[in-house]
């Protein structure tokens, strides 16, 4: 039976060249949780509180492109709640003390942990996503 495909299709082996630094992703991450730029660190990665640049003012990394979504609050709300459900267990089995005093306590701590949270887990999976090259096609050069 003849071979209908002749050609085989071979993949790029080597990963698209960007215009702007490839940082390790630790090093990514990092950045990004700190609110700086994840390809150079030069430039805040934020216009406003969680508002994210169109592009980075030194390298060009087209950061208003990467789209965060619902996964920064998905994960501090992950962390939140297994913080404070901790801490609400260990305040009924160990300290003894009334719903009014446990609510005093929690929802000040709650309310602190996820807004103090927020910002930098979303530069964190900013930088995830630079760096794993999520970005559109147009964003890419492509």
């Amino acid at each position: 039976m003849p071979d209908t495909f002749p050609t085989r299709w071979a993949p790029e082996r080597r990963a698209p060249s960007s215009a702007w630094p490839q940082p390790p992703l630790l090093r990514a991450l990092l950045r990004g949780a700190l609110g700086r730029c994840p390809a150079c660190g030069g430039a805040p990665l934020f216009a406003g509180w969680l508002r994210v640049r169109e592009a980075c003012p030194v390298c060009a990394a087209p950061l208003g492109r990467l789209r965060a979504d619902d996964a920064p609050p998905y994960i501090v709300v992950f962390l939140v709640g297994h913080v404070v459900v901790g801490t609400q267990f260990a305040l009924e089995r160990y300290a003894g003390i009334s719903i009014g005093a446990e609510i005093a306590l929690l929802l000040p701590l709650t309310v602190g942990l996820a807004l103090g949270l927020l910002r930098p887990v979303k530069g964190a999976v900013v930088g995830l996503m630079l760096r794993l090259g999520m970005l559109p096609e147009a964003a890419r050069g492509g």
